[in-house]
């Protein structure tokens, strides 16, 4: 644990140093990840997926706010279902805006969240979303997870059914939109993962907030044990059929990913917790401090022997 902690105090004082140079590399790593699932996934215009487009793009988004980032990943998408049907990107495009007016408004700091909750679908491990946003975020964060789960299905929607978006012989243009819209927004099985995030996302920004001991990490179990709460009454109830093995290695991931964060954001001493009680004029304040867990980092001192002191002298 002591070595750990030093490993913390270490990172965190080279962070500091270097912060500078850090962020625009995880911006770039991040964006250059956002882009190649993109184009894995959706690949449908032939300009975006050549292979230096995504390093291009990285590279500029590396030294813009997340919400530029959202934004341009969000173009980029809007140019692939292009390639597909008029109309899912026209719902698609209609829907982005909706987000923007909603939400941009009022609180545009979690729009990494709109690219985060869809990476993290195509990597298999959405669960850690809602718990990472629940720590991290307030309630309003609900709004950029649950439009990122929007966005996934809708790349899966475009992807499964991408033959059929093409080639559709239609000639009502509206017989067409309600067509999409009815595939896109009617699966059960968003609904059920938008439940099951929000739900998770408002239990952890509650215990979290508790004056107890070890609140975020009750809060990511209980976090945790709601979202499969919910799926599994989705499962049962709606007849939503999700893979075991996947669910439970997406869990288990998004247990050790919460914990960590927890780790380096939120490592604190219960074991020396101090109870302060004073007053005023007006007020009675009644304080728990809870120590921070940290170690001073170890000062190493190399002492040199001269070695020609250490002879013998010869005779």
């Amino acid at each position: 644990m002591t070595s750990l902690l030093v490993f913390k105090e270490r990172l965190k004082e080279f962070y500091v140093k270097f912060g500078a140079y850090i962020n625009p590399v995880i911006r770039f790593c991040f964006s250059l990840l956002t882009f190649f699932l993109m184009n894995h996934s959706v690949g449908f215009s032939s300009q975006l997926t050549r292979t230096y487009v995504p390093f291009a793009l990285a590279a500029i988004c590396a030294f813009l706010p997340y919400g530029a980032i959202a934004f341009i990943a969000g173009v980029c998408l809007l140019i692939h279902l292009w390639g597909v049907s008029l109309e899912i990107t026209m719902v698609t495009a209609v829907f982005f805006l909706v987000v923007g007016l909603l939400y941009y408004g009022f609180q545009p700091g979690d729009g990494y969240l709109l690219l985060l909750t869809p990476v993290l679908f195509l990597l298999k491990i959405p669960y850690a979303v809602p718990l990472l946003a629940g720590l991290s975020g307030s309630v309003l964060s609900v709004i950029p997870v649950s439009c990122g789960v929007v966005i996934y299905y809708i790349i899966i929607y475009v992807k499964q059914n991408a033959g059929v978006l093409t080639n559709e012989l239609s000639p009502d243009i509206m017989q067409r939109f309600i067509q999409v819209v009815n595939g896109l927004f009617a699966t059960k099985e968003i609904v059920m993962m938008m439940a099951a995030f929000a739900a998770a996302l408002l239990i952890v920004i509650l215990i979290k907030n508790l004056s107890i001991d070890y609140s975020w990490i009750i809060a990511i179990v209980a976090g945790t044990i709601v979202e499969l709460a919910v799926i599994f009454v989705g499962d049962i109830t709606a007849d939503i059929t999700v893979p075991v093995l996947e669910l439970i290695i997406g869990i288990m991931v998004s247990l050790v990913v919460a914990a960590v964060y927890t780790f380096f954001v939120f490592a604190v001493d219960y074991s020396r917790t101090e109870y302060v009680q004073f007053e005023d004029d007006d007020y009675y304040y009644y304080v728990k401090a809870v120590p921070k867990l940290t170690v001073s980092r170890p000062d190493v001192k190399v002492q040199k022997i001269n070695t020609r002191k250490l002879q013998k002298p010869q005779r």
